[in-house]
Order: C-alpha cells, then sequence, then structure tokens
C-alpha cells in the first residue's frame, strides 16, 4: 500500500466512477481499477459494491477512505511545511493554470513575479481545472488559477478579476460591421466550442442555449488558437475570452465583438489550501495578477475585484 493508492482510493469515492476518477488522479482506468482491487485484497474487505446503479462504499469501504483522508491531509500539512524552500533557502511555488488562461496571462505576469518575488522559485503546471483542483487538494501544487466557483472545504482564495468573452467572427461576415451586439445576434448562428473538460466550453454552451445559437457539431476545437485560425478559415463563430484578443493583430481576418448582454464573462480566482502557511505570498500574489490584468484590459471592459 502507497500514497498513490490512497489517492485513488478517495478519488473514487468522491467521484463514484471509475473514468472520472481516473482523470482527477491523472492516471489510466485500468490502472486505478486494478490498484482499487490490488488494495481490497491487501486489506482482505470489499471497498466498493458494484451494481447496477453504480458504485455504493461499503461498511469497510467507510471506514477506510475516513482513514486515507486523514493520512492524505496529514501528508500534505508535511509538504506545506517542508517543501515550501528549496536547498539554497529560497522559496518555492508551484501554481497551476488551466490552457484558456495560461498562455494568455503567464507571459505578463511572470517578469513581474520575478521582480518582485526574487527569492521564489515558481513552478508551472498547465491542466484543466477539475485536474489541477485535485492536485491542489491533494498538494501537489501550492495554489491554482481558476474559474468560480471553486467549492471545497479545504480549499479558500478569492476572486481576481472579471473577463469578458468576446465573439469571434471572419472579418468579412455580416456581424464583423457592428460595434456591438444584442444577445438576439446570437440566434441560429454556429458555434465552434473546445472538446469535453474545459470550463470554457461548459460556459460556452450555457449560453448557446440560452441565446438560441448551436454547437458546430463536427467540430471540437484542442485550444483557443484552433478556435481562432477556424474562425479565420471561414469555418464559423466561437466566444473568446477578452486577454486571449489583446494581442491579435489588426490584418489578422478576424474581429472581436463585445455582446451588451449580461452573463458573456468568466470570474477568475486564486486559490490555496486552508492549511497552508504561505497565505500572505498567496495574496500578495493576488494583488500582482489583478493589477497585471487592470493594464491589459481597459477599465470599462474589466471588474477587478478589491
Amino acid at each position: 500500500m502507497n500514497l498513490r493508492d490512497l489517492e485513488y482510493l478517495v478519488a473514487l469515492a468522491d467521484q463514484r466512477n471509475f473514468h472520472r476518477a481516473a482523470e482527477l488522479c491523472n492516471a489510466s482506468q485500468p490502472t486505478l481499477s486494478a490498484q482499487i482491487r490490488k488494495l481490497e485484497q491487501e486489506l482482505g474487505v470489499v471497498l466498493f459494491e458494484r451494481s447496477s446503479r453504480g458504485l455504493i462504499l461499503t461498511q469497510a469501504g467507510e471506514a477506510a477512505v475516513k482513514r486515507a483522508r486523514t493520512i492524505l491531509r496529514e501528508i500534505t500539512h508535511m509538504r506545506d511545511e517542508a517543501t515550501g524552500h528549496c536547498a539554497d533557502g529560497t522559496r518555492r511555488l508551484h501554481l497551476g493554470v488551466f490552457p484558456t488562461l495560461g498562455p494568455y496571462l503567464l507571459p505578463h505576469v511572470m517578469p513581474r513575479f520575478m521582480e518582485s518575488f526574487p527569492s521564489t522559485e515558481i513552478l508551472l503546471t498547465e491542466e484543466k481545472s477539475t485536474v489541477l483542483l485535485q492536485r491542489l487538494i491533494d498538494g501537489q501544487i501550492d495554489a491554482a488559477l481558476l474559474a468560480l466557483p471553486v467549492e471545497d472545504p479545504h480549499i479558500t482564495g478569492h476572486k481576481l478579476f472579471t473577463e469578458p468573452f468576446r465573439l469571434a467572427v471572419p472579418a468579412g461576415h455580416v456581424l464583423a460591421k457592428q460595434e456591438r451586439l444584442t444577445s438576439n445576434a446570437l440566434f441560429g448562428q454556429r458555434l465552434m466550442l473546445l472538446e469535453e473538460g474545459h470550463c470554457l466550453r461548459d460556459q460556452a454552451l450555457t449560453l448557446c442555449h440560452r441565446y438560441g445559437a448551436h454547437e458546430y457539431d463536427g467540430f471540437r476545437g484542442t485550444s483557443l488558437e484552433t478556435l481562432r485560425q477556424m474562425v479565420i478559415a471561414g469555418m464559423g463563430l466561437t466566444l473568446l475570452p477578452q486577454l486571449a484578443c489583446v494581442e491579435v493583430n489588426a490584418q489578422s481576418h478576424i474581429a472581436f465583438l463585445p455582446l451588451e448582454t449580461e452573463g458573456f464573462q468568466r470570474d477568475i480566482g486564486l486559490y490555496w489550501r486552508k492549511s497552508s502557511n504561505a497565505t500572505d505570498v498567496m495574496t500578495r500574489l493576488a494583488g500582482l495578477i489583478s493589477s497585471v490584468v487592470a493594464e491589459l484590459l481597459p477599465s470599462k471592459e474589466l471588474a477587478v475585484s478589491e
């Protein structure tokens, strides 16, 4: 038995689904299933009842999960106390960020970070939000930039800023001639969206359903850059967060249109474990990121938390 086995056990208890638990643990489903069976054999008990209704924790399973959570929590505390420092005495900060934010924010934040935190080495992890949250809970990273809402009893943090979405259309599209759009402009439009697992996809789908747009069924983007290039090619329209539109060349054959409708935005926050002993560092980092974003986006298009 090792700590990874306990992480698998807790993830499966929380998700009650082998596929979702494996994604959270960044493991293959066969690997997670095999380790759970091995753990059951080692303990000599059945931890999960497998039925047509799904997975059900047995009484022995509930006791094992409770003990596993305690062990993992203590390990996290130990990491928080020890791993915050490098061998040469400088501090180390491991930050997670999701793919539709990192490429557009981090290049602006990192130079300022190195100036403001000269004695801190920063490590970066880019993953989807669900994976980042689980790694944060498990103590594998120190903090994460996440889209709100974030709800977990072990996590704390606060909102940094609100980022509006823009409707990206080919420069020759009929909508490109309008300076601002109402929600009616989306009715009947075909929007290209990201593949499953991106929080931005879920937000875009909600807006599509609300305003009568529909998804381009024949396409799933792997990144915002892919979506942008497909718009330029005239394949359809998409929604892009404002930071992804900041440095696009005016001759790139694409137009980014604001929408005069509430809800076309996402809230971004910085989160860390409540058990962390680096709250002061996180607070300073939050302020730094907020100030960088305020410089990148016009004040009338950005709401920054106080």
